[in-house]
């Protein structure tokens, strides 16, 4: 089968790769559109970050090369003896994150846990082969492209979750990249009330309002935190650090209530110092949100299905999957008009 297969950093190539057998409690699927992440991306640009080179992964015991790609919509051509949830021509999304089982389903994630894309082969391949009890039926009416979005909004979806945000609530989402777009949705599903977005990129501002953002403001001309103090002066309900750096995060912090919720979801790059006497006397709780649980990825199907939700202006553009490096990583890094590019494998919807 055809894959873009990782090597090291600037080395992605597309290449002929085996499949790997079905085992009797396993599935393979037929890939139809897979999404790119900013995870790809930065294997891509700056890895290893992830992915095993030296040291094979110890649950999967594979290393790279590794065949990238994790957010990803398919159909089901081959299922084990022992599955029964699925059929041969069922319509999936795939969960990428197969974790242990042994603990709590709300922290299994945060122990041990692999992913397809990084500790084992990914979605920019025609196939893949994975556990079957991380299938869910894509439900009808839903296209194939669009249900590929299910995993990245699932990220956003479970920190609004961890943010606590309720109907009424003044939300602030600090990013606009693509999983703060989805923060977006997330929050107006939740039923926030005002919805504030902040970024330095005009586009992706523009991107916001059309998903649901009710206030949209760029903070190369405005500050954040006096803005919002201005329209509510003990601060917001909750706020969401999606841009990864360091003014983002104190800005956060500053505009948010006491005992009002600070999550971060962005992977930070760099470290920066920061002192515990800020959070303190700011009265905020704060915390983080890595991936999602199982439930989660289930109900971002739902919310894919609300036809009150335009998705469009999230889903920039569509590239056959021998352009991924150009087209994909390379427009990625370059263009801010750009958020979630979907790679087209069968292109089935």
């Amino acid at each position: 089968m055809k894959a873009a297969v990782w090597y090291n950093n600037k080395d992605v190539r597309i290449e002929d790769k085996e499949i790997k057998n079905v085992k009797e409690n396993e599935v393979k699927v037929k890939v139809a559109w897979s999404g790119i992440c900013g995870t790809d991306l930065h294997e891509y640009e700056i890895g290893p970050i992830l992915i095993p080179v030296d040291t094979p992964n110890p649950i999967t015991g594979e290393k790279a090369p590794i065949v990238l790609g994790h957010e990803f919509s398919a159909i089901v051509e081959e299922v084990g003896e022992q599955v029964t949830n699925v059929k041969k021509g069922d319509r999936v999304v795939v969960n990428p994150v197969i974790t242990s089982g042994k603990h709590d389903a709300r922290v299994d994630r945060y122990y041990e846990f692999y992913s397809h894309g990084l500790h084992t082969d990914g979605s920019f391949a025609e196939y893949v082969v994975t556990k079957a009890e991380n299938l869910v039926l894509v439900p009808e009416g839903l296209p194939l492209d669009k249900a590929a979005l299910a995993e990245p909004l699932s990220v956003s979806a479970q920190a609004i979750k961890e943010g606590q945000v309720n109907d009424g609530d003044n939300v602030a989402i600090f990013g606009c990249g693509p999983i703060g777009l989805f923060a977006i949705v997330a929050a107006k599903v939740s039923g926030a009330k005002n919805i504030y977005a902040f970024d330095l990129s005009d586009e992706r501002l523009e991107k916001a309002k059309q998903v649901g953002a009710t206030h949209v403001l760029n903070t190369r001309d405005t500050d954040a935190v006096a803005y919002l103090k201005e329209r509510h002066p003990e601060g917001v309900d909750a706020s969401f650090e999606v841009a990864g750096v360091k003014p983002t995060f104190d800005a956060a912090i500053a505009s948010t209530k006491p005992k009002g919720n600070v999550v971060v979801i962005a992977i930070h790059a760099r470290n920066f110092e920061f002192n515990p006497v800020q959070l303190m006397l700011s009265g905020v709780k704060l915390s983080s949100s890595l991936g999602y649980e199982h439930a989660t990825f289930k109900e971002s199907l739902d919310i894919l299905m609300n036809e009150e939700i335009d998705f469009s202006p999230i889903m920039t553009k569509k590239i056959d999957l021998d352009n991924l490096v150009e087209e994909g990583f390379h427009s990625l890094s370059s263009d801010l008009s750009q958020a979630k590019i979907l790679v087209k494998l069968s292109g089935e919807l």
